[in-house]
């Protein structure tokens, strides 16, 4: 492993140690909704990581229903037909994690806390695109320059967010919004090199 490999390893750990005690601190001393929004997104961010990272060196991800073969002189990726996988678990556990953020979301939208509904709102939009990323890079592949435009837009709205936070003074908040800016721009790095590894 090269060393610029391993120093992009001990960042997404370290980013993923700070997560974990920013999180702590939501569930010690924040709102309920605020703890919930944030443990399900460290278990999205989490997914995300184990289904992604080893797609990212051009391996067979640990969750996959798919597994290689030889062929004459050629691996080639085979689709194993099973009526539930890890993937598919994986999967449904996603669904319910973006479901308990958006009722986080509500529940920022009823306290009327409108940049954390905001901040919300974006996010479960990246997530979208990654699923769609994930889930259907030949499709992400066909509409590159669509797609990228949209992750753009995104991450500048995210962005904002965090100097709103630092305009108004609420350190704590913007340090956490960035930290998850970089935490999750590791994940669209995976996503694209599995796609430059041809998976």
């Amino acid at each position: 492993m090269s060393t610029r490999a391993r120093a992009y390893r001990w960042i997404k750990a370290a980013v993923f140690a700070l997560l974990v005690l920013n999180s702590g601190v939501y569930l010690a001393s924040g709102t309920f909704s605020e703890g919930m929004d944030s443990i399900a997104w460290l278990t999205l961010l989490a997914l995300f990581e184990l289904e992604t990272g080893r797609k990212k060196l051009g391996r067979t991800p640990f969750l996959s229903n798919t597994h290689s073969v030889i062929r004459g002189a050629k691996e080639a990726s085979e689709k194993v037909c099973v009526p539930f996988s890890a993937l598919a678990a994986v999967h449904g556990i996603r669904l319910a994690c973006v479901a308990a953020i958006g009722v986080a979301a509500a529940g920022f939208l009823y306290n009327s806390e409108w940049l954390d509904a905001a901040n919300s709102g974006l996010w479960i939009a990246v997530v979208v695109l990654l699923e769609v990323g994930v889930r259907r890079p030949a499709t992400v592949a066909a509409q590159r320059a669509r797609f990228t435009a949209a992750a753009a837009m995104l991450y500048a709205g995210l962005t904002a967010v965090v100097l709103v936070w630092l305009w108004r003074g609420e350190w704590f908040d913007a340090y956490d919004a960035a930290l998850w800016l970089v935490a999750f721009a590791t994940i669209e790095v995976n996503v694209l090199g599995a796609k430059e590894a041809g998976c």
